[in-house]
């Protein structure tokens, strides 16, 4: 079954759904103007705005690493919903590393893009060395991560993956794949601003893609920020750590939702 493609555009208001070629979720484009950000919280802020509507359905937040997590932080705090980190890995192509072949998981689950893997006649071994090499990452990071913030399961869940912005969209697919495979009730992609054949091609992993600005010069996601600092693991972990505060001092029996916490290898 299609689904439909509804593009929203500044000047113009809602428009009626299109028909889509194949397969996509809503996208829904608010801008294709190229004003920059002050800074990510910023940025987040006018997210938060824009998906307004799902307050009150208790959303997880996914933040991509690094910067995706300050982004994270004002949608989940303005939506009501609960900010984790998502730490899937692509796993890169061989000889074309931007292009993902797949993702695996934090506990370890892999997803392959049967479509790349098939027309570039990758063979398993190389699939495994990059599946190693990914894990490593991540399990370099998820025990620092996880020591200040347990991972939260998205079964059932309402899941809104996000990052500061979109280039090629292959870490945000990655993102996008890994939480797929935890079964969420809704998926959800959310970015301040990305290309448009990146939008569109990341359409067809989620239930809806909202991106705020869509501009015809695309350069670097750096471009549309005033401020862009780098983001450092450290910082990371403050946000995470506030964030668990935040979730220990709301009163008793306002958030009852399960956490999971999935060893190394399980998923």
């Amino acid at each position: 079954m299609r689904r439909l493609i509804c593009i929203i555009m500044e000047a113009e208001g809602p428009c009626s759904p299109l028909q889509a070629g194949g397969r996509h979720g809503v996208v829904r484009i608010v801008s294709r103007g190229s004003e920059a950000f002050r800074d990510r919280t910023e940025a987040g802020q006018a997210l938060a705005h824009e998906l307004r509507e799902l307050r009150g359905q208790r959303p997880v937040v996914l933040g991509i690493p690094r910067g995706g997590i300050l982004v994270a932080r004002e949608l989940a705090t303005a939506l009501d919903g609960q900010l984790d980190i998502v730490l899937a890995r692509k796993l890169r192509t061989p000889g074309q590393s931007e292009l993902a072949m797949g993702s695996v998981s934090e506990g370890g689950r892999v997803f392959l893009n049967d479509m790349v893997v098939g027309e570039l006649d990758v063979p398993p071994a190389l699939i495994e060395h990059e599946r190693v090499r990914q894990l490593d990452e991540i399990g370099r990071r998820r025990d620092a991560v996880r020591k200040v913030r347990a991972k939260v399961g998205l079964l059932g869940r309402l899941v809104i993956v996000t990052d500061d912005g979109l280039a090629t969209g292959a870490t945000a697919q990655a993102a996008i794949w890994a939480a797929r495979q935890e079964r969420p009730l809704r998926l959800v992609a959310a970015f301040p601003v990305g290309p448009e054949h990146t939008v569109y091609k990341l359409a067809e992993d989620v239930d809806e893609i909202v991106c705020l600005r869509v501009p015809s010069i695309f350069y670097a996601v750096g471009q549309f920020y005033m401020r862009f600092e780098a983001v450092e693991d450290e910082d990371v972990l403050r946000v995470l750590e506030a964030e668990s505060a935040r979730e220990k001092a709301k009163p008793q029996g306002t958030s009852p939702v399960k956490r999971d916490r999935y060893p190394q290898g399980d998923d």
